[in-house]
């Protein structure tokens, strides 16, 4: 079938076609970005984050005596915690994935650089972080028992604090010594003193979400106790909220005034630090859905328009001798040339709109996998769209289109 005629007729009605056009090419942008929001925001949802989520649950309390010394009720906290039947494994801990709590420093290959290499997130190890977490040891080795020193004494030491050893998870080793072993390097974290790579953990996602680390993986683990009154608790899955009641009643029979600010299980926690991202797929999901009824109905709105203006020309036509499937493949044929017009200003503005994403939500670069993937959705979209027209087009007698004035 030939172009020609049908950039003829399309160009009589310019109208009409720039409208569909347009609106297809709207439809393609949003459509491509919507799909690849959807795409990165469900693969975020789904990482592992390396640790025993479903194991683990966590109590974050506070003191109503402010002046009571904050390691003493760590080591009572912790001993408390431990005795409570069904508890594995107990630590304290300055930070968790999917907690408020975010510790992050600047890490440098030598001393006195002026710009730090990377940010990485900080978890503090006091003596039971790794089995606690269910973290493994990739690479070298954990702490050693006189490695371990209190976070409060670190900053007490003045402006050049020492901690001579750490562990790097596996992402943040290969971001600092790409292509060799990062065990036994050293790193500069806290001023001008090193401290030594003992080991490396296969893998450990650091708090928030992602903005502050140029790698949501890039975390370390260091020696330090800190006595902030957050735990973990490690139990049996099925065990969790019997474990976790138990728990705030042992702390509670122990010290009268303590509050409780926090419990929960580290999957709830999970699941409340992705509810945003799920409400956001929701919504683009019905957006598309929208989108696509919305051109679907214009599409046939305009293609029954057609039609019905035609019905002369579609009537001499078949009393020249075309078939019904030569009028239903003319329909289609010139859907199919509004289409990738609007296809084509849709990419365009799909790369426009991916790069104000980029730049406002820090999203990564639209993958080129989407564009077919949209065009060939809108394409299909299109076809079925014109279909009902065309085959009523391709259904007048010609005997009926004749006699229309």
């Amino acid at each position: 079938m030939e172009i020609r005629p049908i950039l003829s007729v399309l160009m009589r009605h310019k109208t009409a076609a720039a409208l569909i056009v347009l609106e297809i090419a709207l439809s393609c942008a949003i459509i491509c970005n919507a799909i690849f929001v959807i795409g990165h925001r469900t693969g975020e949802m789904r990482r592992d984050s390396g640790i025993a989520e479903d194991e683990l649950v966590y109590i974050s309390v506070s003191s109503l005596q402010p002046d009571r010394n904050r390691d003493a009720m760590r080591r009572e906290d912790t001993a408390t915690l431990a005795a409570v039947p069904g508890v594995r494994s107990v630590t304290s801990v300055n930070q968790l994935p999917y907690g408020d709590n975010v510790w992050a420093s600047g890490i440098n290959l030598r001393p006195g650089q002026a710009e730090s290499i990377v940010t990485a997130s900080n978890y503090m190890d006091d003596g039971r972080l790794l089995p606690t977490l269910g973290l493994r040891i990739a690479e070298g080795r954990g702490f050693n028992p006189d490695e371990y020193q209190s976070q409060d004494a670190l900053e007490a030491a003045g402006p050049t604090p020492q901690v001579p050893s750490v562990l790097l998870s596996r992402s943040l080793a290969a971001r600092l010594f790409p292509g060799r072993s990062a065990l036994g390097q050293d790193i500069y974290v806290w001023g001008d003193k090193p401290s030594r790579v003992v080991g490396v953990v296969d893998r450990l996602i650091a708090p928030g979400r992602g903005r502050t680390f140029e790698d949501s993986f890039h975390t370390m683990i260091f020696p330090l106790w800190t006595s902030n009154g957050d735990y973990v608790l490690r139990t049996d899955p099925e065990r969790r909220g019997e474990v976790l009641k138990a728990a705030v009643a042992a702390l509670n029979r122990t010290d009268p005034n303590r509050i409780i600010d926090t419990q929960s299980t580290v999957s709830e926690m999970r699941r409340d630090f992705y509810s945003r991202d799920r409400a956001v797929i929701w919504l683009l999901v019905s957006v598309c859905v929208a989108l696509l009824a919305v051109t679907a109905f214009g599409i046939v709105g305009l293609a029954s328009f057609w039609v019905q203006q035609r019905t002369r020309q579609i009537g001499i036509r078949r009393a020249l001798g075309a078939t019904r499937a030569q009028i239903l493949r003319y329909f289609q044929a010139e859907n199919f040339v509004l289409t990738s017009t609007g296809i084509v200003l849709g990419v365009l503005l799909a790369y426009t709109l991916n790069l104000t994403l980029m730049r406002q939500y820090e999203l990564p670069r639209l993958p080129l996998v989407y564009i077919p993937a949209s065009a060939l959705l809108l394409w299909l979209l299109g076809q079925a769209a014109v279909l009902g027209p065309a085959r009523r087009a391709a259904s007048i007698p010609p005997a009926v289109a004749t006699r229309s004035a």
